[in-house]
């Protein structure tokens, strides 16, 4: 593990969204979903994500999750991914999404 400085951590830009849709991404190699995320101020963002294994489409919608907002937009199977949903890898190596159990307002950075 090397160490950052505070500075490192502050210029990614972490954010709460709400999941708005979720579909699959017909276009992507590797199972995948395309997700609508309402990020406040910063409107909804698209995003591609290989979460298939655990989050079949019609269950995440009302979700709040974590996201970088700050990367530049990506095009990811024919989707313009613009924030990447953060999550950790399960001991299978399927992504588990990080999630806030508690209401956040949408757009509100990491603290």
């Amino acid at each position: 593990m090397s160490i950052i400085e505070w500075d490192d951590f502050t210029r990614v830009d972490l954010r709460v969204g709400t999941i708005v849709h979720a579909e699959p991404n017909s276009k992507a190699k590797k199972p995948a979903l395309i997700l609508d995320i309402d990020l406040g101020e910063l409107g909804v963002k698209r995003s591609s994500a290989q979460i298939t294994q655990h989050y079949p489409p019609e269950t995440l919608p009302g979700r709040r999750v974590l996201c970088v907002c700050n990367f530049e937009p990506k095009r990811v199977a024919g989707v313009k991914s613009e924030v990447l949903v953060t999550g950790a890898h399960d001991e299978d190596g399927n992504v588990v999404l990080a999630e806030f159990t508690l209401p956040v307002p949408n757009g509100t950075r990491l603290a």
